[in-house]
């Protein structure tokens, strides 16, 4: 399927669910992530902030735990043209962009290319962990920014069910999907 349509479709499946309903699968999406990958204190991990009107995972719920945990919490925020990754602490301070995200005041980049996990925002992966967003690319420029030793962690509401016929040269696929059910690695045994 092509990922216009994957895009519709996984819109609209989300779209679906009731407010409860997400809320539970992102508690199960969390407990399955910690679960799997067992963060430790000073681990760094980059988690996108959620959307609420695009019903998106609800990782503050992974965000308390890392602050709560001492383990390095990194958030994206755009500006201009280009995403940049600032460190959080419970001080924070944070505003709603145009787009409806809560984002740090802060403009300071961090610098930070090494991440043991970048927990990635999608609509939808398929079995090989090709991923579709929003269509800016602001993650496949991310993924090319930072050391190749990151695990890209994507998480979803739904399972792989079709897979992406249009994938381009430039997408970088994920490492894994976290879903309510199941934890996905496409690594081929090279983890």
């Amino acid at each position: 399927m092509l990922k216009a349509e994957l895009r519709k479709k996984y819109t609209q499946k989300r779209k679906a669910l009731s407010a409860d309903e997400a809320f539970l699968l992102s508690e199960k999406i969390f407990e399955n992530f910690i679960q799997y990958f067992k963060p430790k204190e000073e681990n760094k991990i980059h988690v996108f902030i959620p959307i609420p009107a695009r019903k998106e995972i609800d990782t503050q719920i992974f965000i308390q735990y890392f602050l709560a945990h001492n383990i390095r919490v990194y958030v994206p925020k755009i500006v201009g043209d280009k995403l940049i990754n600032i460190e959080i602490s419970e001080d924070t301070v944070f505003e709603t962009n145009n787009w409806g995200i809560s984002e740090p005041v802060s403009n300071e980049d961090s610098g930070e290319k090494y991440f043991h996990y970048v927990i990635t925002p999608l609509l939808y992966c398929d079995k090989k962990g090709n991923r579709v967003g929003y269509g800016k690319g602001f993650y496949d420029g991310l993924f090319q920014s930072i050391s190749p030793e990151a695990k890209k962690i994507g998480v979803n509401y739904f399972n792989p069910d079709e897979y992406v016929d249009d994938v381009w040269e430039n997408d970088i696929p994920l490492d894994y999907l976290v879903t309510a059910t199941e934890v996905l690695s496409f690594l081929s045994g090279l983890e």
